[in-house]
């Protein structure tokens, strides 16, 4: 089994059902198999096979999962991207996952044609927003043929690639094969009860790990329907809620907090939603029971990270949540507490949490040092501490590696760093994380100035601003003398 013939089973299966809701559109499942067979056929006459990387820079809109299911149905790797790469980011990524089409917004265009020629193997260009000629996805979306026989690709081949930030300062390639995310598929199921009548909102961006398993596999391998926000407010996710009669929504801890105190509130219906999932950073605890309080509504907090696709832990709804806890592991996962010898930590002690499971990814791409860091004797050190307790609720106490968690994005300080001491003005920088309750955490820079060096902060984060996405850029800059 394949997710390009898992995709076709549910197509056929609930052709009636809507598969999407985006703004004023909707479209069942009937008529996004056809426009996933289209695409297909069309990427096949581009000479796009089995194994090929396609790069994918999208929001949430409906070309998103269309193209990330053409990819499953060539049997080809969809490289899903960071909408917010910049130029500088985008050339790496392209290269490093030898991708060999970019498949993104119109108004996205600019930044690959700055550096197309700096580019080894990715030479075509397919664009969204574009009604007519070679470049259109709307036109290889209508054009057809709407029949295309899934490839024979096998559990142990890769998928999808998903790049996460390297504590080298260079991002890496998390590949994730057809079953790691087979094995991830069906946890709203077989968890949570979720079923082809079902709701989801769609907030967490596709390209996340967290987002497409959550708010795309799920629902749509099991008939449910997916509606789509890009760009949003809390008003408007009530509105979707009460509009659409929502069942169930994946977020990150943010949006659940911008709920409970957004003034107005109560004036909303919500009463159709079932349950709550909240990750991608830790929930502050004492506002869990304020928000099933206020809204009539479960919420149970998960924890994932890419290189597992994403889903490790989550509390159940017949459980308790214990405040902090990233609740239990899931099916078919072992989780362990281990000192740094690997030596198993008995309960209640804290040490690096490991696991090893069928969602656990193949590698990083190109990258056997980096892999063999994180992945030794099939285990996956995820670089956070943790404790175990009696009942075998998992609790989070801090991080191994140096990483900052901001609204569900990591940021890698490194990489911040090599960007920051790019400027000519600093002479060296260090990036810390600084708590803030909406985000997690926020990037805070210190920068030691060249001696006679003028430049201010507004000129830092211009700089800044050129060479990397929003959420790794500092939100507050210190110039210090020198670097502890």
């Amino acid at each position: 089994m394949n997710l390009g013939k898992m995709f076709g089973d549910a197509c056929r299966a609930y052709k009636d059902n809507t598969a999407l809701v985006f703004e004023n559109s909707r479209i069942s499942f009937k008529d996004m198999e056809g426009a996933v067979n289209s695409l297909a056929n069309h990427l096949k006459s581009l000479g796009i096979g089995k194994g090929d990387k396609v790069a994918m820079m999208l929001p949430n809109v409906p070309e998103f999962p269309i193209a990330y299911f053409a990819c499953q149905k060539l049997g080809a790797v969809a490289v899903t991207l960071n909408v917010m790469s910049t130029s500088y980011e985008l050339q790496y990524l392209l290269d490093n996952s030898d991708s060999r089409i970019l498949i993104t917004a119109a108004t996205s265009a600019r930044r690959f044609e700055e550096i197309k020629d700096r580019i080894s193997t990715c030479r075509l260009l397919l664009l969204t927003e574009v009604d007519e000629g070679p470049l259109s996805m709307k036109k290889a979306l209508e054009a057809g043929p709407f029949e295309f026989e899934p490839s024979d690709a096998a559990e142990d081949d890769p998928a999808v690639m998903i790049y996460t930030s390297g504590l080298t300062g260079k991002p890496l390639g998390a590949v994730l094969t057809h079953g790691n995310l087979i094995s991830q598929s069906l946890l709203l199921k077989n968890l949570f009860g979720a079923t082809s009548t079902d709701k989801a909102l769609c907030l967490i961006p596709l390209f996340h790990s967290f987002g497409a398993v959550a708010n795309m596999l799920n629902p749509i391998l099991i008939g449910a329907c997916v509606v789509m926000l890009d760009a949003f407010s809390i008003e408007s996710i009530f509105k979707a809620i009460e509009t659409e009669k929502i069942t169930y929504m994946s977020a990150v801890p943010r949006v659940f907090l911008g709920m409970l105190l957004q003034e107005g509130a109560g004036n909303f219906n919500v009463s159709s939603l079932k349950f709550c999932v909240t990750g991608g950073s830790a929930m502050p605890p004492a506002y869990i029971p304020q928000f099933e309080k206020k809204f009539r509504v479960r919420i149970r907090e998960g924890y994932g990270l890419t290189e597992a696709s994403p889903v490790c832990s989550v509390t159940r709804l017949d459980m308790e949540q214990k405040p902090g806890s990233i609740g239990v592991p899931i099916p078919g996962l072992e989780a362990r507490i281990v000192d740094d010898t690997e030596r198993d930590l008995p309960r209640g002690e804290i040490g690096e949490l490991v696991v090893r499971g069928p969602n656990v990814m193949q590698g990083y791409y190109k990258d056997p040092e980096a892999t063999a860091l994180v992945l030794r004797n099939g285990w996956l050190h995820t670089g956070d501490l943790a404790l175990i307790d009696a009942d075998g609720h998992i609790f989070l106490k801090g991080r191994k590696k140096r990483m900052i968690i901001t609204s569900g994005f990591n940021v890698y300080p490194r990489e911040v760093e090599i960007v920051l001491n790019m400027h000519p003005a600093v002479q060296d920088s260090k990036i810390i994380g600084k708590s803030d309750l909406m985000r997690g955490e926020v990037v805070k820079a210190l920068i030691v100035k060249k001696e006679g060096a003028s430049a201010d902060e507004k000129a830092i984060l211009k700089h800044c601003r050129t060479y990397l996405s929003s959420y790794k850029i500092p939100r507050e800059i210190e110039f210090v003398d020198r670097l502890s």
